[in-house]
């Protein structure tokens, strides 16, 4: 076999999971990141002795991840320690009404009994369904590249059945008459970009995968299992280089034009020949600003520009020196309004006044997080993206957190007088320092229309050579997606390559 090299753009989980992969195959490897840290959006901030997660918190699948160590002939749990989260989440309402979300079926249904008893069976029958959708949409699917719109034909019969044309809210609704549990059972778009009320009934899939296996935070945060895979990589034998972004890429077309060498420049390195490229950029950057010069390129740039982008986040990373009793790891505050808020966040043009809030509070699984006797939290709203709403986030961030904080202080007493440390992520921030169109968080939306064959392809169908991973292609957003997708994309290599 030829030696072949290979460039990853990008350090997230996708970027991460490629390289491990492509590693683990013999393909000499180079790993880039922008940053001085990588992680992508799982960078770390740490300030004052906290550590503080900036992404993904929820982790979800763990044997998606074991499969990758494995790949490399290794075991996820001498790399890190996964510890199990529960409540999985805790949801509060405005009207006192609270659910703690977990894995036994047993306590669940108990509190579904304390809410509303008449939903027991609807319940029963939902959680059947989500399997159905399990089985389908995420065993047989989930890392299976749709390149061809006969891909597709051969899956509608199976999604038709399962009526993957609903939203999750209106799935859940046939079964749930108590509105606290359909927002309770139909939220979970959300943590992947989706509004409830319009991603594909396929996302109901998360129910089962969180009753399956659970929810987890690694022992030292979320930068310890990126930590693991970067370990991982340098240990197959992967090359790493930080503070590299790449600024071009020029693609030399051989002979045959079915392959091509791909000329990688960066700050400190011009013109480096590859065989291929894995991108795990933000989708649009990729192809408006990496592949700028490349004609095929502007025609992927055309079809992204007519897409829907995932909503944005406002994320406020806060310490406290003091710790609060009664505190779940993730907590969803939900606000006075649900589908009206929906309506604002991904079809408005303005901030809305009213909020929901994600709180993260690691420290109750790992004080380590925090000096002692000291709390570490972020907390996170969605908001519109910047192609939605025009919003000086310069000048509206610092209010919209002291906003936040204030409404906090229903659940965290004294609040304000206790923060000794804060940092504001805005829609501003994902644009600038993470590339992402609109300053979207989640990349494409994950709506039917834009889902599997028609969500970006984890093979450049036009450009040899490219290929890309992450949120923006199939299967899509959140960590199991994201690591799904660098399982697809290797296997397309692989194929490709016969490796």
């Amino acid at each position: 076999m030829r030696d072949l090299r290979a460039a990853v753009i990008g350090s997230g989980f996708g970027g991460l999971a490629a390289a491990c992969r492509l590693q683990a195959r013999g393909v000499r490897t180079t790993l880039f990141e922008a940053r001085d840290q990588p992680g992508g959006r799982a960078y770390v901030y740490r300030d004052a002795g906290f550590t503080f997660d900036a992404g993904p918190t929820v982790i979800t699948a763990p044997e998606c991840l074991e499969e990758v160590f494995a790949a490399g002939g290794k075991r996820l749990a001498d790399y890190v320690e996964l510890l199990p989260v529960s409540p999985m989440y805790r949801l509060v309402w405005p009207d006192g009404v609270r659910f703690d979300y977990v894995q036994s079926e047993a306590a669940l249904v108990e509190q579904i009994r304390r809410i509303s008893p008449a939903d027991e069976d609807g319940y029963r029958r939902f959680a059947a369904y989500s399997k159905r959708v399990f089985d389908k949409g995420y065993v047989e699917l989930g890392a299976k590249p749709f390149l061809r719109f006969w891909d597709m034909v051969k899956a509608a019969p199976h999604l038709a059945r399962l009526r993957a044309d609903r939203s999750v809210y209106g799935t859940v609704a046939r079964f749930i008459t108590d509105e606290h549990l359909r927002q309770a059972f139909s939220f979970h778009p959300l943590l992947v970009g989706g509004n409830p009320y319009e991603t594909s009934a396929v996302y109901t899939l998360i129910h089962h995968i969180e009753r399956e296996w659970g929810v987890f935070f690694p022992r030292g945060g979320t930068g310890a299992l990126v930590d693991a895979f970067v370990r991982l990589f340098t240990d197959l034998g992967g090359e790493l280089r930080l503070n590299a972004p790449v600024r071009r890429v020029r693609v030399e077309r051989r002979a045959d034009g079915r392959r091509a060498v791909h000329h990688v420049t960066t700050d400190a390195a011009a013109a480096e020949p590859f065989d291929l490229v894995v991108s795990n950029a933000d989708l649009h950057h990729t192809y408006a600003n990496l592949y700028r010069d490349v004609p095929e390129a502007a025609r992927t740039v055309r079809q992204l520009d007519r897409m829907e982008w995932s909503m944005s986040l406002a994320v406020i990373y806060f310490g406290t020196d003091v710790r609060y009793p009664d505190l779940a790891h993730h907590t969803i505050l939900f606000g006075p309004r649900y589908k009206g808020l929906l309506d604002d966040i991904f079809h408005g043009d303005r901030l809305p006044e009213d909020f929901s809030l994600y709180l993260h509070a690691p420290t109750v699984t790992d004080p380590s997080l925090a000096p002692p006797g000291c709390e570490a939290f972020y907390v996170l709203s969605p908001v519109p993206h910047l192609g939605r709403a025009a919003i000086d986030w310069a000048a509206e961030g610092p209010r919209y957190a002291d906003r936040i904080l204030e409404a906090l202080e229903d659940h965290l007493p004294g609040l304000r007088k206790n923060v000794v440390t804060r940092r504001v992520f805005t829609p501003a921030d994902f644009a600038t320092v993470l590339n992402a169109r609109h300053g979207s968080a989640f990349s494409v939306a994950p709506r039917l229309t834009q889902s599997a064959y028609f969500r970006p392809h984890n093979r450049d169908p036009r450009i040899p050579g490219l290929y890309i991973v992450g949120a923006g292609t199939h299967p899509g957003a959140g960590v199991p997606g994201v690591v799904n997708s660098a399982k697809a994309t290797v296997g397309v290599i692989a194929g490709d390559l016969a490796l």
